[in-house]
């Protein structure tokens, strides 16, 4: 019978390393992403990383179950390729916060990288009852944060009590400057803690903004039979990712970290042209195919982008993006990357699971585009493609009003919209509605 992946079955183990990072948002991309670079990296045998999950325990449990190991198969047209990986020594339920504030009181922790998606950094009540609890208003002796953010907060005030020295907080979420935004989103709440906790943050914590990219769908159960016939073990922890890999990050590291250079990530003094550059292009494309492609009967990336109705609107959009994008950042090789990619029939990217939050990534990846085109005096008709799509599947098969579209659209900017938007995202919608038709 085959074993299950352990560090008691699996002979290729690390050393015990002495340097610590902590991961909130324990998922597959991290997993193929951030801790595929610092295995990579040339001093990856000295770091470890200790990985938190997010609302719900099943991912730490089943990871830890396995010692966290787990199967990282790179899959590409030409098959596929698996490594164990053991970068990731404890997986934790983030319910367990008073672990979360060892480990980032750890003086051996010097990195703390989150994946908690774009939703995670936006107010809520959710956050306001953190900050009353983190001031004392509610608070019991059981009682922690349930949001990430406020489990951050307090975990960095228990560094600060440590005496631990500084650390750096590196955002690997999908949003323009993520390490401003994660600054500017912790500060009530550090504030809520105390003023001596907040100084002490902007004094010893480096808020590193980064743009990541590596496409990584749900793994299934054939994935499982994959990774057992490529490795000899069962996993069911199994991740599947591209070939294609790349993470840019400011330098803002007053505590160390791993050589991610050498691994290929790019460490820049301007991180903002390459967000910008990913966020459009890749993930506004995928927003976009999410939108529109189920109403023509696509369920993946692959055969929305191979429909030529979807994979115009698709170059429609970059080529408004590239309007607005330094040209020195290899545009045209980006986009013949990007086609590539897209058309991976290998790699089944799930339109649904692109669709999840899609108002919050509609906000930071389309709407400054349409933006960026009107204020250059063009319309902006191909980004508003994708939000169009969207309402229209919102709207349930009617046209809406130009009142429910506008309501709809200040909902998602954030902003006052004119009347020119609203007409242009109307008439897209009756007009995919007329001529559109799913082909299968």
């Amino acid at each position: 019978m085959t074993d299950a992946l352990s560090r008691a079955t699996y002979p290729g183990v690390r050393r015990t390393p002495d340097r610590l990072i902590v991961h909130i948002g324990l998922g597959a991309f991290h997993r193929s992403h951030q801790a595929w670079f610092t295995a990579r990296a040339h001093d990856g045998d000295r770091w470890a990383i200790t990985a938190y999950s997010g609302r719900r325990p099943d991912a730490a449990d089943a990871l830890q179950a396995q010692d966290g190991l787990y199967t990282l198969i790179e899959r590409g047209e030409g098959g596929d390729r698996a490594t164990v990986m053991d970068i990731i020594t404890e997986a934790v339920d983030g319910g367990d916060v008073d672990h979360l504030m060892r480990s980032v009181a750890d003086p051996h922790t010097s990195v703390v990288t989150l994946t908690i998606t774009e939703a995670g950094y936006e107010w809520s009540d959710e956050l306001e009852a953190d900050r009353l609890l983190l001031a004392g208003v509610d608070r019991s002796a059981d009682d922690h944060p349930a949001t990430a953010l406020g489990r951050l907060a307090l975990a960095l005030d228990s560094r600060r009590l440590a005496g631990a020295g500084p650390v750096a907080l590196v955002s690997c979420d999908n949003l323009p400057d993520n390490g401003a935004v994660l600054r500017a989103a912790l500060r009530p709440l550090l504030d809520a803690i105390g003023p001596d906790t907040a100084a002490w943050v902007e004094e010893s914590v480096g808020f590193v903004s980064s743009s990541v990219d590596r496409i990584t769908p749900r793994s299934t159960t054939a994935d499982e039979e994959t990774a057992e016939a490529l490795t000899g073990f069962r996993d069911p922890c199994v991740v599947v990712t591209e070939p294609f890999a790349d993470w840019t990050m400011s330098d803002d590291f007053p505590a160390g970290r791993p050589a991610w250079e050498t691994a290929g990530a790019r460490i820049v003094d301007d991180v903002e042209p390459f967000e910008r550059r990913k966020l459009w292009l890749l993930n506004g494309a995928h927003t976009l195919l999410a939108a529109a492609g189920p109403g023509r009967g696509h369920a993946f990336v692959d055969e929305a982008f191979a429909d030529p109705v979807l994979r115009s609107s698709v170059e429609g959009f970059w080529d408004e993006c590239v309007r607005h994008l330094p040209d020195d950042l290899d545009l045209d090789r980006y986009r013949a990357d990007l086609a590539s990619r897209f058309g991976n029939s290998a790699i089944r990217h799930s339109l649904e699971q692109i669709a999840t939050g899609a108002e919050a990534k509609l906000r930071v990846r389309i709407l400054p585009v349409i933006a960026a085109e009107r204020a250059a005096g063009r319309s902006g008709t191909a980004a508003a493609v994708a939000l169009a799509a969207h309402l229209a599947r919102l709207s349930d098969g009617r046209t809406p009003e130009h009142a429910a579209v506008r309501s709809a659209l200040e909902r998602i900017a954030d902003a006052s919209v004119d009347d020119a938007v609203v007409d242009l995202v109307t008439d897209l919608i009756t007009t995919s509605r007329a001529t559109s038709a799913p082909t299968h």
